[in-house]
């Protein structure tokens, strides 16, 4: 059984809510006054529109405001990259960066511990304009690990290196620190990227696994246990964004620091290709640009390629009923996980198209929506029209079991651009 939240209630209210917007504000009104501006002086519009995620778990109540917070300054961060001109695989980054900054998420700064006590970080990019795709895997002493992902996409974008070899895409471990130090990325001692909050969830965990083992009680009570002591971290797991920019191109990423108590080595799907995220935009073939960032338990997102699922979805006339039926048989009913339980994750996903308005002033048309089968999931959302971000923490509808039921909301948002 699926459980649905209001999304037909959240989805009229926002796109309302941006209709109005539009024919209210001073910028709405004079669409027209500045294509002829644009037109006269030969100036390029800038914009875009940003969706990000705090990641798919449980938000309490109580840290709430600061969930929505580092959201925002997310969103922010990539608007202003936006209207500085950066293309949407750059203020995606920007975006990224922020959230991994936050102490509040399980990615960068304060991520959970592996069984050793230490920080090992996954992340990825994928640019949808030119397809690059950049990932690291359990790297230590990196601050900001997207921002090696990030590199390596770049680079890749020049071409083969000496010798005619294939550049990399995808660095793991010692490998990836090396490559990022050598690239002009500073190291990050592994002490000062572990806070006060993720050493106490380590220490606590340690105690509430040793114990497990003590017991011997059986598979299922020692599997509760280890559940119970991952809930307990109170760290969330992978954060992400996706982007799309005034020229229409869409990108996203993907960052996180692991399942608390993970084995040193593991990788989750914040690094996998077709996993973590996926971005591509409009062509002959596909209508719609797409973006796609996903969050949850890795193995379980893995074993689906959920990101590039949803991102082939989405080309469908109703995004809406196409990302249901994206998550219930691609994901909650996949024959790839009929052997769990519990199936947790989320997506945010966003597309677009180019549309005309009054006037033949050109725009593209964004249908942003987010989607996820845990307790909650808490997403922020912005475009560069808008003077500050709106932020949602979603929750399952009361009565629904986690990883059996999901949520689904979302809505629109028109994007001013000069026309061609």
């Amino acid at each position: 059984m699926i459980g649905l939240s209001s999304y037909a209630g959240v989805m009229e209210s926002l796109v309302n809510s941006a209709e109005d917007q539009q024919r209210s504000s001073p910028l709405g009104n004079s669409w027209s006054k500045k294509e002829d501006l644009n037109r006269n002086q030969g100036l390029k519009g800038v914009g875009g529109f940003v969706l990000v995620h705090a990641g798919a778990g449980y938000h309490s109540e109580s840290k709430a405001k600061e969930y929505k917070h580092v959201c925002k300054r997310a969103c922010q961060r990539a608007v202003d990259r936006l209207k500085a001109g950066a293309l949407a695989v750059e203020a995606v980054a920007a975006a990224l960066v922020e959230l991994e900054d936050s102490p509040f998420t399980n990615a960068g700064l304060g991520s959970n511990l592996n069984l050793s006590g230490e920080i090992e970080c996954d992340a990825s990019i994928m640019d949808g304009k030119s397809l690059q795709f950049g990932a690291v895997g359990a790297i230590s002493g990196i601050k900001n690990p997207v921002l090696v992902a990030n590199c390596l996409l770049s680079e890749a974008q020049k071409g083969k290196l000496s010798a005619g070899r294939i550049p990399p895409c995808f660095l793991v471990g010692r490998g990836a620190n090396e490559w990022a130090i050598s690239h002009g990325i500073p190291p990050c001692p592994s002490e000062k990227m572990t806070t006060k909050f993720s050493l106490s969830a380590y220490k606590r965990n340690k105690r509430k696994m040793e114990v497990a083992e003590k017991m011997n009680t059986g598979h299922n009570q020692t599997k509760k246990i280890r559940l119970s002591a991952e809930n307990d971290s109170g760290c969330l797991d992978t954060v992400g964004a996706v982007v799309v920019d005034l020229e229409g191109n869409v990108a996203a990423a993907v960052s996180s620091g692991g399942l608390a108590m993970k084995h040193p080595g593991r990788v989750g799907q914040a690094a996998h290709y077709g996993c973590g995220c996926w971005a591509q935009n409009a062509c002959n073939m596909n209508p719609y640009a797409t973006a796609v960032s996903t969050s949850g338990c890795g193995e379980h997102l893995i074993r689906t390629m959920l990101a590039r699922d949803c991102s082939a979805a989405m080309q469908s006339e109703d995004a809406h009923q196409a990302l249901l039926e994206a998550m219930q048989n691609k994901f909650i009913s996949s024959p790839f996980l009929a052997s769990e339980d519990c199936v947790l994750g989320g997506v945010i996903v966003l597309r677009c198209c180019r549309c005309v308005e009054a006037q033949n002033i050109q725009g593209i048309l964004v249908e942003f929506l987010w989607s996820h089968t845990t307790e909650s999931m808490c997403v922020g959302y912005m475009s560069a029209q808008d003077s500050k971000a709106k932020t949602h923490i979603s929750r399952l509808p009361p009565g629904t079991v986690p990883g059996q039921s999901l949520a689904i909301e979302g809505g629109v948002c028109r994007l001013m651009s000069v026309a061609e």
